[in-house]
């Protein structure tokens, strides 16, 4: 059944979709996402210090209604653009990532008002005055809702890299276990998943919570790093939603800046950008020179991840597979300095209608080399796509395996390899459990999988030219 608050954050998408400064659902999002914004300060700021002047506070400006003084026509739109939108940018001057007035600066420099009817802004406005930021229940709320928003973003085709399926996340939190007092860090944050899940993971012992849990939680837990502007815009606007009060998160290239400079964490979470090349220049800042991205980011998380923490990272097949210099170098140094203790294979689809490249998901240990590693192979009875997405159910036996070793019985879907068993550091999932079956099919079901094939084969050629390339 749809809520209340789904229905108003509904009535707005369509209402901006009408709107003519507004092209793509990556719009109407952006649009949304600094409105709510604006809308939550005002409601923080009732139980906090007023730091925006009176004339910039949402009650100002955004309910005509019930003042006077506020803007209406071509003057709102004048007021929005030459002096609510520059006031706060300038407060980025603050140049502190743990302040909400940094994240403010941050954000407004990063955007601008694109909703050109004054008629529709005011009537978002009056809808999102409706919500209330200070009702814990009704705020959980928004934050699913704003979620299924950018879900359906990616399923639209629309910078699907920013978002990351909810069971994938969900799955790898419970199986890292992150507790009070850790630091949990992602250099990609994308739309803030991760951060988010651990959050809810963590706030679901509340009720053991001391004043000094609250305090760690709220200060000193969340960082993150996002190079894309709408990317950060997003994933604050997530992070606020759910409840995590100050994060630290930067706007920031993660392979060329010193971000937390040499702060290293105990939890690093990561779906960080693949199929990408990069220059010689963001190269240089690495011990093994390559162009391709998600060897990088390997290397970021090695080198930020403290002893004794955990990292989790998805990384697309031809890491496992290639053994061309660099990946061999990398993997080398990952095997050899880190504990890659179990690699889970996940089915081909995952990441659609974005990707169809197959991922896995890596969980290492800074606790020393590798001796073993435990594959778990994801095997579905059904191909995955838009309609069939992955389920949180499809994980429950990899996460209860994962925690409990002794269940481990090695049977169709998962096996143990031996470090020195790995030949050339191809770290493949090749399954040794499975054995060739025949199965008779009709003539019509075999030129209906020729076809699906045919799709997959070519995004994976795709992939082995770039990895071949570069």
């Amino acid at each position: 059944m749809t809520s209340e608050i789904e229905i108003k954050i509904n009535t707005i998408v369509k209402l901006l979709r009408t709107d003519d400064g507004i092209s793509s659902s990556q719009g109407y999002v952006e649009q949304i996402s600094w409105i709510l914004f604006l809308k939550f300060i005002n409601d923080y700021q009732k139980h906090s210090e007023f730091f925006i002047d009176e004339e910039f506070r949402w009650d100002a400006w955004a309910i005509p209604n019930e003042h006077s003084n506020a803007k209406t026509g071509k003057k709102l739109i004048h007021f929005i653009k030459k002096k609510l939108f520059p006031y706060l940018k300038s407060f980025k001057a603050t140049n502190d990532s743990t302040r909400i007035k940094y994240r403010i600066g941050y954000i407004f420099h990063l955007i601008e008002n694109r909703i050109a009817s004054p008629e529709i802004l005011l009537e978002a406005c009056r809808i999102i005055n409706t919500l209330d930021f200070q009702s814990s229940s009704e705020l959980f709320e928004l934050s699913q809702v704003y979620e299924r928003l950018l879900h359906q973003m990616g399923n639209d085709g629309t910078n699907g890299e920013y978002h990351t399926p909810r069971p994938v996340i969900k799955a790898i939190v419970e199986c890292i276990e992150p507790r009070i007092g850790e630091s949990v860090y992602d250099g990609a944050m994308g739309s803030g998943g991760f951060l988010c899940e651990v959050h809810n993971y963590l706030k679901s012992d509340a009720d053991n919570f001391t004043c000094e849990n609250w305090n760690t939680l709220n200060n000193s837990t969340f960082y993150g790093i996002e190079k894309t502007p709408f990317a950060y815009l997003v994933s604050a606007i997530n992070l606020t939603l759910h409840g995590i009060k100050n994060p630290s998160i930067i706007r920031a290239n993660t392979l060329t800046t010193d971000g937390f400079g040499e702060k290293q964490f105990d939890i690093i979470l990561k779906n960080p950008p693949y199929a990408s090349k990069e220059p010689v220049e963001v190269q240089s800042y690495f011990p093994i020179k390559t162009n391709v991205s998600e060897l990088l980011f390997l290397q970021h998380i090695m080198q930020k991840l403290k002893a004794n923490g955990r990292a989790a990272v998805v990384v697309p097949d031809g890491v496992l597979f290639q053994t061309k210099s660099a990946y061999t170098k990398v993997k080398k140094k990952l095997l050899e300095g880190f504990n890659l203790h179990t690699i889970l294979s996940l089915p081909s689809g995952v990441f659609l209608p974005y990707t169809r490249v197959k991922t896995n998901v890596l969980f290492v240990s800074n606790t020393g080399a590798t001796s073993d590693i435990w594959y778990y192979e994801m095997s579905l009875n059904q191909a995955l796509n838009k309609s069939n997405p992955i389920n949180y159910r499809h994980f429950e036996e990899f996460i209860d395996l994962y925690r409990n070793t002794t269940k481990r019985c090695h049977g169709v879907n998962n096996w143990s390899v031996n470090v020195s068993d790995i030949k050339n550091y191809d770290l493949m999932a090749k399954n040794p459990n499975k054995s060739i079956e025949i199965n008779h099919l009709s003539p019509e079901q075999i030129i209906t999988n020729i076809k699906a094939n045919d799709k997959q084969i070519n995004a994976l050629m795709t992939e082995i030219e770039r990895l071949v390339h570069g």
